[in-house]
């Protein structure tokens, strides 16, 4: 469902990605791991369209998107939410999941339109906020729910783009534990079709919610296999500095 054969990414004389290749079947989920500046997030923008890699292709339902813009890419079923907040603060909760959906529908044509005026576009919104429990702030403007709801909207806007892959960076970014909880839940409980790329630090979700797990160091994959193979793996203990022993 997405491939990328062979990335590489240099700012000056920085490496940030090395000869990435990875292959996601449909329905599977992936988590990417590796230390702060492994290069996962410069991973992303090349999968999305905001960097063109040096040389590499990706590849989304079998045919190459590398030339593709963002929003060409996102038409395609390619949708991400990001690690930072990118939501309409002056809307509500069901406005922004309302122009999300619109792009799916075709009635994105001009950003303010009464999107929320369509029928189908209104029953995105409506499953969407079910799946990801927004329901209760539905009519709450962004600006008013709390850190850890916006979160769960970054996910929903994302989800009611209709989307073939979601790739999702630091779901949980600095959210409480409890918060952590909820997201392991709502992630496992979205529809097994959808392919998901995460990139996460949070261990524990890792290997909740992963089939495989992808780790980066330097901007190079060292390591891509099953949980439980990451688990035992004596040089992502070397990496994370024993922070595996607790996973």
């Amino acid at each position: 469902m997405l491939e990328t054969r062979n990335l590489d990414k240099s700012f000056g004389a920085v490496h940030v990605t090395r000869d990435v290749s990875l292959k996601l079947e449909r329905g599977e989920r992936r988590v990417i791991l590796g230390p702060n500046g492994a290069g996962k997030t410069t991973l992303f923008n090349q999968l999305v369209g905001e960097l063109t890699p040096d040389s590499g292709s990706v590849h989304l339902a079998g045919e190459d998107v590398t030339a593709l813009s963002v929003a060409r890419r996102a038409r395609q079923g390619l949708s991400r939410s990001y690690q930072k907040n990118t939501l309409f603060d002056g809307l509500t909760v069901e406005e922004n999941l309302g122009l999300a959906a619109s792009i799916h529908t075709g009635h994105a044509s001009r950003l303010w339109s009464d999107c929320l005026s369509k029928p189908e576009v209104r029953e995105i919104v409506q499953e969407v906020a079910e799946q990801v429990n927004l329901m209760p702030y539905l009519h709450a403007t962004v600006s008013e729910i709390s850190y850890g709801v916006r979160r769960q909207l970054e996910v929903g806007v994302a989800l009611a783009t209709r989307p073939l892959v979601l790739l999702m960076d630091e779901p949980t970014s600095g959210v409480g534990p409890e918060m952590s909880k909820g997201f392991h839940d709502l992630l496992n409980n979205l529809p097994r079709d959808l392919t998901m790329l995460i990139i996460e630090h949070d261990m524990d979700l890792a290997f909740d919610v992963a089939d495989t797990i992808t780790v980066l160091n330097y901007g190079e994959v060292v390591f891509d296999g099953l949980p439980e193979e990451a688990r035992g793996s004596s040089l992502l203990k070397e990496i994370y500095l024993g922070s595996w022993e607790n996973a």
